[in-house]
């Protein structure tokens, strides 16, 4: 039987063609993913705003698949309204389901936490607006961003397309011009982290988080699956 350690449950927008394959490759054996999706179009306000709306739908199409763990996908899904709205979403999802829940923005923030980072560098795939809101929403989670840079991209469809070894020279040009950093946080559930983690941490010799790989991790932990996991950076390695 596929997943009898674990079932993981992923809500992915629509337009996402990087997060679960990532995850798929790196589950551990006995861990199976369950995924569906919310209809996005464009990652602004208006589009995520859209895809907000359709979470209870796909959280009951995944407690029908009786998972153990549901997470939303989309980090930008998670922050766009403001500080809080990542626990108001698992909120929902738990008050349909009855499952634990979770956020790729909540994974986010547990991740730099546990990884004792406080001052991240953040590459992002993000228009500046977006940029600006997920500034806002960890600065009230106790952070202090010592710099932000995105890719100034609207379509997530696009985002998918951008290579690893792209992102790793974008992310470590971001360290590179950044004063103070004490860790690395690439934010984009779409953007292929995987490969640039290890050679970012090994070049910088900072700390990475990344959407997919801290998704990955506490849906891994909420379900009970201790196991630690090579190649995707410390948080992975040693929590």
């Amino acid at each position: 039987m596929y997943g009898w350690r674990a079932k993981i449950g992923r809500i992915s927008p629509s337009p996402e063609t990087v997060g679960c394959e990532e995850w798929r490759r790196a589950l551990p054996e006995g861990v199976c993913l369950v995924e569906t999706r919310t209809l996005l179009h464009d990652v602004t306000v208006e589009g995520l705003a859209e895809t907000v709306t359709q979470i209870e739908r796909a959280a009951l199409e995944l407690a029908s698949a009786e998972v153990d763990v549901i997470l939303q996908a989309g980090t930008a899904i998670a922050f766009f309204r403001g500080f809080g709205h990542d626990q108001e979403l698992s909120r929902r999802i738990n008050a349909v389901t009855g499952i634990k829940s979770t956020t790729s923005l909540t994974s986010v923030v547990d991740a730099l936490r546990a990884l004792g980072i406080k001052r991240p560098a953040i590459a992002t795939s993000y228009l500046p607006d977006i940029d600006a809101c997920l500034v806002d929403v960890l600065e009230q989670s106790g952070f202090r961003v010592a710099g932000i840079r995105g890719m100034g991209l609207k379509r997530s469809i696009d985002m998918g397309k951008v290579m690893p070894d792209e992102i790793y020279r974008f992310a470590r040009a971001v360290v590179t011009d950044t004063v103070g950093a004490d860790g690395i946080l690439i934010s984009c559930g779409n953007l292929r982290t995987f490969e640039a983690i290890e050679p970012l941490e090994a070049d910088t010799g900072l700390p990475v988080v990344t959407s997919n790989q801290a998704g990955l991790w506490q849906a891994l932990r909420l379900a009970g699956v201790q196991e630690r996991l090579p190649n995707l950076g410390k948080l992975l390695r040693v929590f």
